[in-house]
């Protein structure tokens, strides 16, 4: 469901990424000089919350540039591919993998990337519970939750061993992989209040030179709410046919543009090279295609969902209610949910705000996925149906028809969304207008980024969002949201490591059902029961509406034509192979 390899256990809160190659390249010594110069430049809403790949919970982040796992997922395929490892073996039984690591692989530094630093990477920081990871939840295996061991065999080899079956095996080894020779002793090290000082290590202060990576690029410099500059790593293994090493453009440059209205103006006077394509955005640059020499790309329904979300955390944190009482008793009110939901006009959305391209999201699971249950069925747009709901549950309407609850509390919530993302605030301007018609007065408040995933993550302070997950075919993914204890398990968030504790949280029984039924489909390996298992998950989250799911974009970009060997996919984007991409002469 929501996080594929390279991205997959990130909170990917789905955003346009422009690219822009500005010099090309040849494999011949003169136009090698050139890729010295080339450059590709991306447009990003927001800043980095963070250069360390352990601690991120958010896209856009630097780490499908700096880092690579044992394994990835070829986009165009859904296949797994090697990576750092050439190669892996699986045991009869199906609980062992044996992974073989390339030769001479190095770190940006030219220190060796070696079997410690992968066995340092799982057993010291992703399975470390001192540090909170959204990637442990993927790594859970069955009912007892138990987590891989990862064990040296040789010089070259790493051995991965479970206790029970887990389908998603080989997919769960694809984390980025870190180096042991920088980050051991930070592990072991404690600050004042004894938590690891790794917590705070390669924050977005960190100068470009001290971040040791494995990946195509590595970091050159960041300047706060302007760009990151990322250099070519000179170590990178990846080779092209000639042996040629890649990737084969220099630089890339992210430009932090906070509004996507920018990025569009930028990508038109011809500054960028490629734009995510929103709907608002299709029919103007469809026009300028052929005379803006550049071809939009149209994968279908794109991967990941866009959902509105109440928080329904029970508990209080420092003797203080995560929410007001009375509202609480409104969030956790099912009849309160469908009300809203039947009160949402998705038709309207996909008319008016995605221009038609787009359709009603009924499932936590992309369409795309394999494990897509087409069957389950969304809630329709009928105000008099919410209305009659609510008052059914003891809300009632005063003389100015304000929707008021049965203490006489004015039903009013904040409701709060990513600054800069112009879909989304679109989408929260819409409901706010459309539960004006039963009588709830919604204060509508984009804010940033960051500002917005410390909120839903850390201090818990909020009451409703909209917010949007990226997706992939593999459903476990998603698994860090929907268990109770999962580390993105956001409408009814448990602290996060080194947290202040929150007294008197509640599991609904619905809530851990589909938390059980993620772990008893992980364990499936018959295909098709999966499915049946997977279906059951999306039956329920519709039931019980934690999240109340919108509208599912289609997958769009625009990609000038002097960029060759763009092998554009829904789960990829146009640029998952950057390293590939080459420039025709000019």
């Amino acid at each position: 469901m929501i996080f594929r390899w390279r991205k997959l256990v990130n909170l990917i809160i789905v955003f346009a990424i422009s690219i822009t190659v500005l010099s090309g390249c040849n494999l011949t010594q003169e136009r090698n000089n050139q890729f010295s110069r080339s450059q590709i430049i991306q447009a990003i809403l927001s800043d980095p919350k963070t250069f360390n790949a352990v601690l991120s919970q958010e896209s856009p982040n630097i780490f499908g540039l700096t880092y690579e796992g044992l394994v990835r997922e070829n986009p165009m395929t859904g296949e797994i591919e090697p990576a750092l490892a050439q190669s892996w073996d699986f045991s009869e039984d199906k609980l062992n993998i044996v992974f073989t690591l390339r030769d001479n692989l190095k770190w940006s530094d030219g220190q060796p990337l070696t079997v410690d630093d992968v066995v340092f990477s799982y057993n010291k920081l992703y399975l470390n519970e001192e540090i909170p990871s959204n990637a442990r939840d993927s790594l859970r295996v069955g009912e007892s939750r138990a987590l891989p061991v990862v064990e040296k065999v040789n010089e070259n080899q790493v051995m991965f061993t479970i206790n029970e079956p887990f389908a998603p095996f080989l997919e769960s080894t694809g984390l980025s992989i870190l180096p042991k020779h920088i980050l051991a002793e930070k592990v072991e090290q404690k600050d004042s209040d004894g938590r690891p000082i790794f917590l705070s290590f390669w924050g977005v202060d960190t100068p470009g030179d001290e971040l040791i990576v494995n990946g195509p690029y590595k970091l050159k410099s960041y300047v706060t709410s302007q760009r990151i500059i990322f250099t070519r790593n000179p170590y990178y293994w990846r080779k092209d046919e000639q042996g040629n090493s890649l990737p084969y453009v220099e630089e890339v440059v992210w430009e932090i543009v906070e509004s996507t209205d920018t990025s569009l103006l930028q990508f038109r006077s011809g500054s960028l090279d490629s734009v995510g394509v929103s709907p608002d955005y299709f029919s103007l640059l469809k026009r300028e295609e052929e005379r803006g020499d550049f071809t939009i790309y149209n994968g279908g329904a794109a991967y990941g969902t866009t959902f509105m979300a109440f928080n329904l955390n029970q508990g209080s944190r420092n003797g203080q209610p995560l929410v007001t009482p009375y509202k609480s008793k409104w969030f956790n009110n099912l009849n309160f949910r469908r009300a809203i939901a039947h009160s949402i006009n998705r038709d309207r959305m996909i008319n008016n705000i995605y221009r038609g391209l787009g359709e009603k999201q009924n499932s936590p699971i992309s369409v795309q996925s394999p494990f897509y249950d087409s069957t389950v069925e969304g809630y329709s747009y009928d105000t008099e149906l919410a209305k009659k709901i609510l008052l059914n549950e003891g809300f009632k309407y005063d003389n100015n028809d304000n929707l008021l609850d049965a203490d006489n509390n004015p039903v009013r919530f904040a409701l709060l969304t990513n600054a800069g993302n112009k879909i989304r605030e679109s989408l929260g301007s819409q409901i706010k207008q459309d539960l004006e018609q039963i009588g709830i007065t919604v204060d509508f408040t984009p804010i940033a980024f960051n500002v917005l995933v410390d909120r839903l993550s850390n201090s818990l302070d909020w009451e409703a969002h909209i917010i949007g997950f990226t997706g992939g075919n593999e459903p476990n993914g998603g698994i860090n949201l929907w268990s109770p204890d999962g580390n993105l398990h956001l409408f009814n968030q448990k602290p996060q490591a080194g947290r202040d504790p929150i007294e008197g949280r509640k599991v609904a029984d619905w809530e851990q059902e589909i938390g059980n039924l993620y772990v008893k489909g992980a364990k499936e390996l018959d295909l098709e029961k999966r499915k049946e298992i997977y279906a059951q998950t999306q039956q329920l989250a519709m039931e019980y509406l934690p999240l109340i799911y919108l509208v599912n974009p289609y997958s769009l970009a625009a990609v000038r034509n002097k960029i060759e060997e763009i092998q554009y996919s829904p789960l990829g984007g146009a640029f998952w192979n950057i390293e590939e991409l080459k420039i025709k002469d000019q």
